[in-house]
């Protein structure tokens, strides 16, 4: 479980076939912010760009990692493939720890695409056109997860290709995560709140259940 609060922007150092087929995924390996793995063990969570992945190797005093990612998980994620690509992290939420954000998954439940990213006085415009089963999970106020990042809803317009939502970015979001490298055309990672996934369903389900007396 995470937050949508980055603690810190690595690097995808390098990425290794693990077969020769399209069935099989990759081996990437990371460099993370120096001193970021101090309190990192093997197998331990780490969501890169909102993906949920585990520790395979650790080399903490050099800050990198490895992790395997399979091919299902690169057919449903963005930017998890590419050399040099910067990446979002987020450590696993321990019990103690404060919620900043909202209750992430780390489960990319579908990929959207930035249509504007723009700055208008001190702060940034983005809009994303989410895919249109993602519609209903999208509220006005309501929380949303880019690229691991857990951001709020301004505004939900609901087109014929998809559903777009808008969102405004503060200097220190695009300055201290990946946010700032996206323009127009841009793939990202979205989750969506895990509280409106449970009321999407109740409410889907409430015609055809029956509470016992």
């Amino acid at each position: 479980m995470f937050t949508g609060i980055i603690t810190g922007v690595g690097r995808i150092a390098a990425v290794h076939d693990l077969g020769r087929s399209f069935d099989h995924g990759k081996r990437l390996t990371l460099q993370a912010p120096a001193g970021y793995l101090d309190d990192v063990g093997l197998g331990d969570s780490i969501a890169l760009n909102g993906a949920c992945m585990t520790v395979t190797t650790l080399d903490a005093p050099a800050s990198r990692f490895t992790i395997d990612i399979s091919a299902e998980s690169l057919a449903r994620t963005c930017g998890l493939d590419q050399e040099g690509t910067r990446v979002n992290l987020e450590k696993a939420l321990r019990a103690h720890d404060r919620l900043g954000g909202h209750i992430v998954s780390g489960h990319v439940d579908g990929m959207g695409r930035v249509q504007v990213f723009a700055q208008v006085g001190e702060s940034w415009d983005l809009r994303i056109l989410a895919p249109l089963e993602m519609a209903p999970y999208m509220a006005y106020k309501g929380s949303v997860t880019v690229n691991g990042v857990s951001l709020t809803v301004n505004q939900v317009e609901d087109l014929a290709e998809g559903c777009e939502i808008r969102i405004n970015l503060i200097p220190h979001t695009v300055t201290h995560t990946t946010l700032g490298d996206l323009q127009p055309g841009s793939p990202v990672n979205l989750e969506i709140d895990t509280v409106a996934r449970y009321v999407e369903r109740m409410l889907r389900a409430a015609p055809t259940l029956k509470v016992a007396p």
